[in-house]
């Protein structure tokens, strides 16, 4: 998430409150050891913002998205329990809440997700809000990278300029024909597109198509994209158009 500066004033320019009272937001402040202050001066830490109980709505500005943060794992498919360390922080949400848009050229653009949505959204997005008892975020629209139609990240929606590729299968085996453990096997940066986003946005604020299509067999940037895994096991990325290198046949 994004890095909350500890100066009691982080969400101002990213949501309004509504409510009686002054102080909106309290932050929590992180106490670093003695030694290490000098060090650390200048630099930011990460903590949730909390929103003062008298408040009890939070309206974003312009194109920017309230999320209601799901809550992290706290056991395995298997039923282990996992330490705090080990949970899995979440990447999806359901939107509370959205701006009134921004202003592209001569364009008013609207945010194009509805509220009750569910969605994912990039790992290290946004700002999070502690409202209500409740884990929130804050972040901009170009920051979600889809919308989940159902539980599986196969149906998953892809926004902007983003598309949904389930990834090849590594070799097990050499051109030779020798086996390759896990640990050997080669990364694939190939995969198949499943679903395209409906295009980014130019400077008169219009769509334009993506010049992928679904089905079609792509070659992509290896470190690009986030990694999600379907029930079935199968491997998907959801990475943006750019990082696109090639269209196979």
């Amino acid at each position: 998430m994004a890095s909350v500066q500890l100066c009691g004033a982080a969400a101002v320019g990213a949501a309004g409150f509504s409510g009686k009272g002054a102080a909106a937001v309290e932050p929590r402040r992180v106490a670093a050891p003695a030694a290490r202050r000098g060090a650390l001066r200048g630099l930011v830490a990460r903590a949730a913002t909390v929103v003062a109980p008298k408040y009890t709505t939070v309206k974003p500005l312009a194109d920017r998205v309230l999320l209601k943060t799901k809550t992290a794992e706290q056991k395995t498919t298997g039923g282990i329990l996992l330490p705090s360390t080990a949970q899995s922080k979440p990447q999806s949400g359901e939107v509370v809440s959205v701006g009134e848009g921004r202003t592209i050229g001569d364009s008013k653009v609207e945010v194009g997700i509805k509220v009750g949505a569910q969605v994912v959204y990039s790992k290290y997005a946004g700002m999070e809000v502690e409202l209500n008892d409740s884990n929130h975020l804050i972040l901009k629209e170009d920051d979600i990278i889809g919308i989940l139609e159902t539980e599986d990240v196969k149906d998953m929606k892809p926004l902007s300029d983003r598309v949904l590729i389930k990834v090849a299968v590594a070799e097990d085996k050499t051109a030779g024909g020798l086996l390759l453990t896990n640990s050997v096997q080669e990364k694939p940066s190939v995969g198949t597109v499943v679903a395209v986003g409906p295009g980014y946005l130019d400077e008169e604020g219009k769509r334009i198509p993506l010049p992928v299509s679904t089905g079609n067999s792509v070659l992509y940037s290896k470190y690009a994209g986030a990694e999600f895994k379907g029930a079935d096991g199968t491997n998907y990325i959801v990475l943006r158009v750019s990082d696109l290198m090639a269209i196979l046949s």
